[in-house]
């Protein structure tokens, strides 16, 4: 393969001058280091694959530095593979390990380099542009003939999102596309909404979720305002990887689409939506709840804050994190699952006398929280913990105000992940509800609420997506599934189908809706888990983590996942393995009798009542194991949750010794 010469056959300056024949040594030095074992074969393909479909100058100078400096680590973390949709879409590192000269250039705002990081596995332009392309390729067929396919793009505060999103907007116009614009960072499920509220075709957030500051991401959308499953993920991808070039031609001026700038009225449409969920609204008034809230750098603040405030709920913000800065800069982390990142909110909320914290992450799609326990400490919960309170507080409430009556019970569903708390659905099943469990991540919860809507008749969901809370509800409950609640364990809820992914503005209202309930009947959240715990026997569950970085750690993690799926334990902690869940086959059904699709997921269960999961994460360089234990209803107290927190310890240690000899 060629490597191809920037134009006029000579290399621009980037902070030195680069000539062709330096260029040419370089992959020399690049080819010895393949057979040296320093460099992989993928990483050499990939590395000429970019430098043959870009002109970009920073690419080749960034190359060449590393090489010269043998940085083959670093090379290969960038090069080792091309980014593919997970979960998540498409993640990597915006910002690499090693800074080259060339990518810090003048440098760019919030510290960070003036160009994003060079690499077939990392976020930049070249893989932005051909992930953009790639997807408007594909939604094409489906805008229908003589008419432009309409885009919405979002995006959050980390480094270099606001630059991608406004590249991708650039990208949709220049190929003929209408492209909608947020006017600056916004939560993730505002882009679903608005996706769904303009009818368009498809639709990008530029945003890495929780992940730490160097990275971000590509999430992509269809014209429900999900993200993409199968067909649609492998046809998008299939687009993006037979473009090998981030080369196009923009179409004539008049065969071009417009941008439009979507801002407050846009965000006026999301938080009247939102406040048709609430189903005691009452409560806010009545209640003297504080709440402290912490949007943690990102987005949150865009649209809780005004909600919650125009509900009457009294609400004050930890001001040193409401600044939109894609450092983080007050945290270590901004995932709200990680306890320091909410300690400025504890405190302010010790000395504002609030019984209530609520963290969100960068993209407003996932929540963490604090409350105040029986000494007066403030307490993390998990998100387990929170999922289960507000399960509960759905099906009681619907139940309660006669939403859901014994007429059109079956009706009614939660849906929710295998990997999260059985609680859950021990509590759907007490209220006569349903549960449906699907594999992890929110677009297959999605999915479930597309097929609920699509089962209504058609002649009654015209105009669906304008109609209010009350007469969707009112639809689904005569003729379909109404969605109760779902979630996952990793701090994601949904208490909507106008949103098609999980949504921490809607689960922030909820929560504090369920918080003023409580403190009106002279109780709080804790107490409340407690009767939960109770009534439905103590439920303990653990989210444990091996991580393995770069190349060596993403060929670590596919075999020790495959070890499991071909040689799964027999017994472990001393307990005899009674059954395994093995869903790689693609052969599996969920409770209505939906296939369930093939994922490298296996469950399984003890013959003492504990159980685990583990599965390689979609967009983290982690191989997950999920642990679960519980206890018999009526024995909640200290002495049946140390019994059961006991079990799960010793679980998770003789998984650990299993997975380090499963690698030797």
């Amino acid at each position: 393969m060629a490597v191809a010469c920037p134009e006029a056959g000579t290399c621009q300056e980037v902070g030195r001058v680069l000539e062709c024949e330096a260029a040419m040594k370089d992959l020399e030095t690049l080819k010895k280091a393949v057979t040296e074992g320093k460099l992989l074969a993928s990483s050499l393909e990939n590395i000429e694959l970019l430098l043959n479909g870009t002109q970009d100058p920073v690419v080749r100078a960034a190359v060449e530095e590393l090489a010269r400096d043998e940085q083959w680590e670093e090379l290969n973390n960038r090069f080792y593979k091309t980014l593919a949709f997970g979960t998540g879409g498409l993640r990597g590192r915006t910002i690499g390990t090693v800074v080259t000269v060339a990518e810090q250039g003048s440098g760019g705002v919030n510290g960070r380099p003036q160009h994003p990081c060079v690499g077939t596995a990392c976020m930049n332009y070249f893989n932005v542009g051909r992930a953009m392309r790639g997807l408007i390729e594909y939604v094409r067929g489906f805008a229908g003939a003589g008419r432009r396919p309409m885009l919405v793009i979002g995006h959050d505060t980390r480094h270099f999102s606001r630059d991608f999103a406004e590249f991708c907007a650039r990208i949709a116009v220049e190929s003929g596309c209408d492209c909608a614009l947020f006017d600056g960072p916004c939560s993730t499920p505002e882009v679903s909404f608005a996706i769904r509220e303009l009818n368009a075709d498809t639709g990008v957030v530029i945003t890495a979720s929780h992940n730490p500051a160097h990275d971000n991401g590509f999430k992509a959308y269809f014209n429900d305002g999900a993200q993409l499953v199968a067909p649609h993920d492998k046809g998008v991808i299939d687009c993006v990887n037979a473009l090998q070039s981030d080369q196009y031609d923009p179409l004539p001026p008049e065969q071009q689409g417009t941008l439009s700038v979507l801002g407050k009225d846009m965000d006026a449409r999301f938080i009247e939506r939102l406040k048709g969920i609430i189903l005691r609204p009452e409560v806010f008034a009545k209640s003297s709840a504080k709440v402290v809230y912490t949007n943690l750098h990102g987005t949150g603040g865009r649209c809780i804050v005004p909600l919650l405030k125009g509900l009457g709920c009294k609400v004050s913000t930890v001001a040193a994190q409401d600044v939109q800065d894609g450092r983080f800069p007050t945290v270590q982390s901004p995932n709200p699952e990680n306890a320091p990142a909410l300690d400025m909110a504890i405190a302010q909320a010790n000395e504002e006398g609030a019984d209530l914290v609520i963290a969100t992450d960068p993209d407003s799609d996932r929540m963490g929280i604090a409350v105040r326990d029986a000494a007066g400490k403030m307490q993390l919960l998990t998100g387990n913990q929170t999922g289960c309170l507000l399960a509960w507080y759905r099906c009681m409430s619907m139940c309660e105000l006669g939403i859901v009556t014994p007429e059109n019970r079956e009706h009614a569903v939660m849906v929710k992940t295998y990997v999260t708390s059985p609680l859950q659905d021990a509590i759907a099943a007490s209220y006569g509800i349903a549960t449906v469990n699907v594999l992890t991540g929110f677009k297959y919860i999605a999915a479930k609420l597309g097929k609920y809507e699509r089962a209504i008749p058609g002649e009654l969901r015209k105009n669906y997506r304008k109609l209010d809370e009350g007469t969707t509800r009112s639809l689904r409950l005569q003729h379909s599934k109404y969605f109760v609640f779902g979630g996952e364990e990793s701090y994601g809820y949904l208490a909507q189908d106008f949103v098609r992914d999980k949504d921490a503005n809607a689960a922030a209202l909820c929560l504090a809706e369920l918080n003023a309930y409580l403190t009106t009947r002279g109780s709080n959240l804790m107490d409340c888990l407690s009767t939960i715990y109770k009534q439905y026997g103590y439920y303990a569950e653990a989210g444990k983590n091996l991580v393995m970085e770069g190349a060596d750690g993403a060929a670590k993690i596919a075999a020790l996942t495959q070890s499991y799926i071909a040689n799964p334990p027999v017994e472990m902690d001393g307990v005899r393995v009674v059954a395994h869940r093995d869903f790689s086959g693609g052969t599996m059904v969920d409770a209505e009798g939906d296939p369930v699709p093939a994922e490298k997921l296996l469950f399984v269960d003890l013959e003492d009542g504990r159980s685990f999961a583990v599965r390689p994460s979609g967009t983290e360089p982690k191989i997950k194991f999920y642990l679960f234990a519980h206890g018999k209803p009526g024995e909640d107290g200290d002495a049946a949750r140390a019994s059961v927190q006991t079990g799960m310890d010793s679980l998770w240690k003789a998984i650990e010794a299993d997975a380090e000899a499963r690698q030797k």
